[in-house]
């Protein structure tokens, strides 16, 4: 494993091989940084993206499969945002407000620097020497958020995309065969929150696979293993039919 204050490196990464990318892999804080915040908030949502750490090892011990993985929590550093956007160190999140983030300019620019920059640099350094048959972007997401109870979250599982649609039309019906309630750019859309894979994926051509599990699924050792099987079996099958 290779890891950076902003990122870790789980696996080998192969040519022709999966990628699996997960911006929220983290709740970690440095103890430098005070986000003036409830420390119990950094086991949600807003902190960290429940299962996908546990999920991203699991399906990177097996050969053809490594996982990206950002180092500190979303709270810190907003991998997934643009980088001057108020998103990429939020002030507030589901409800809470995250006081700690209330940064002048020199002081963003300054955290730009240390997580977000390192983090976007490490992930095309790894996609350009080892360029894989298919990104997985793997997220998860609440069951309810906070601020709107009454908003039904019925799918298990989303797969989000912007303009390419090539890895998620293929993957959608694979999981609907598993039984699975499958939401097609639910709970939310990946022409709104894709920033990772807009710049590696979408603006250089690599097919990519946008996942979001709804984290009771995942929130477990049981659950994690067994969409850490599904997901490499049926992002294997995308590949393979990228491929012909």
């Amino acid at each position: 494993m290779k890891e950076h204050e902003a990122w870790r490196l789980v696996g080998t990464p192969r040519f022709g091989g999966i990628l699996v990318v997960s911006d929220h892999a983290s709740n970690r804080v440095p103890d430098d940084i005070d986000l003036d915040i409830d420390s119990a908030l950094l086991g949600q949502h807003i902190a960290v993206d429940i299962g996908v750490r546990e999920i991203g090892e699991l399906m990177a011990a097996q050969a053809g499969i490594a996982a990206f993985q950002g180092n500190v929590s979303r709270l810190v550093c907003d991998f997934n945002r643009e980088m001057h956007g108020p998103a990429v160190f939020p002030i507030a999140s589901d409800g809470h407000a995250i006081a700690g983030n209330m940064l002048d300019h020199s002081a963003h620019l300054a955290r730009l620097d240390r997580f977000y920059h390192p983090y976007h640099e490490a992930l095309s350094v790894v996609l350009n020497e080892t360029p894989p048959a298919l990104i997985v972007s793997l997220h998860s997401f609440t069951p309810q958020l906070a601020t709107h109870p009454e908003q039904a979250r019925p799918w298990q599982v989303g797969v989000l995309y912007n303009h390419d649609e090539r890895a998620a039309r293929l993957a959608i019906p694979l999981l609907a065969a598993e039984g699975l309630v499958v939401g097609d750019q639910q709970p939310y859309s990946g022409h709104l929150l894709n920033e990772t894979m807009n710049r590696h994926a979408e603006a250089e051509g690599r097919p990519y696979l946008g996942i979001e599990i709804r984290q009771d699924q995942i929130g477990h050792a049981a659950g994690q293993a067994e969409w850490a099987a599904r997901l490499a079996r049926i992002c294997n099958e995308v590949a393979l039919k990228l491929g012909d």
